[in-house]
């Protein structure tokens, strides 16, 4: 079984994001930049699915500007047997929509035919949260989202999901897509000999064109801005002078 995993090139999620002066978008001029790390959870995952012999290659896909080609190799060190980035944007502030990615995505899977699909969330960048559902929509496969835990048997896919109001475990039949959350495991460090040989795996490159899909822009960001600064807060000397503020300020 082939495993395809859709890994994107993102703020490094230390980094602390900066708004331009125009409030025309995120300021990337010398920002670290890094593999989502929900796609890394799916990338670490689709390993463990091939060391214990229920995965025979994992795939890494990207869909963005050239640069991603650094995110792709992240991947193949850590394990991934090969990649495929399909260049969609020149430019890095161009962010790919959703439903083009998994437009892409849906071809990518046509061709490669792989059993199963691991995807991040969400991107930390947009918190879209779509891609994976999207996909889903576009292949008329099965979806388990938000996944904590996973276990393949045979043509089944046992999932157990994070929700608002605890855990629920579901079945799903192969193939299917699973979008994956922070609890499902902790991703490996790439060491130095993986990443020299991860130089040597074949990554292939495509394009938009290549698969027939407009990757136009539907949505347009009109301001971005910084979040409101945060008020000081106020000390009181009793709880009877806490309950006078809160009425006040219509808390209680």
């Amino acid at each position: 079984m082939k495993v395809l995993v859709p890994v994107k090139r993102v703020i490094d999620y230390n980094v602390k994001v900066r708004v331009k002066a125009d409030g025309s978008g995120v300021d990337l001029a010398n920002v670290k930049m890094s593999m989502n790390p929900f796609d890394e959870i799916a990338v670490e995952q689709a390993i463990r699915l091939k060391e214990a012999g229920q995965a025979d290659e994992v795939i890494a896909v990207s869909v963005g500007v050239k640069q991603s080609q650094e995110t792709l190799r992240t991947a193949l060190a850590m394990g991934a047997d090969r990649a495929i980035l399909v260049i969609a944007a020149d430019d890095v502030h161009n962010d790919i929509e959703p439903l083009s990615v998994a437009k892409i995505l849906a071809k990518v899977v046509e061709a490669e035919q792989p059993g199963l699909v691991l995807c991040g969330k969400q991107a930390i960048d947009n918190d879209m949260n779509a891609t994976g559902q999207m996909l889903s929509a576009l292949l008329g496969w099965s979806q388990a989202t938000f996944a904590s835990e996973v276990e393949i048997a045979a043509d089944k896919a046992k999932v157990t999901r994070e929700v608002d109001g605890g855990l629920q475990t579901i079945e799903v039949s192969m193939p299917t897509i699973i979008t994956v959350d922070l609890r499902l495991n902790e991703p490996r460090y790439a060491s130095l000999p993986n990443i020299m040989k991860a130089k040597k795996k074949p990554l292939d490159e495509k394009t938009a064109d290549d698969y027939g899909v407009d990757v136009a822009p539907r949505l347009e960001v009109v301001k971005t801005e910084e979040p409101a600064t945060r008020a000081a807060g106020i000390k009181v000397g009793s709880v009877d002078e806490l309950v006078t503020k809160l009425k006040d300020a219509g808390a209680v």
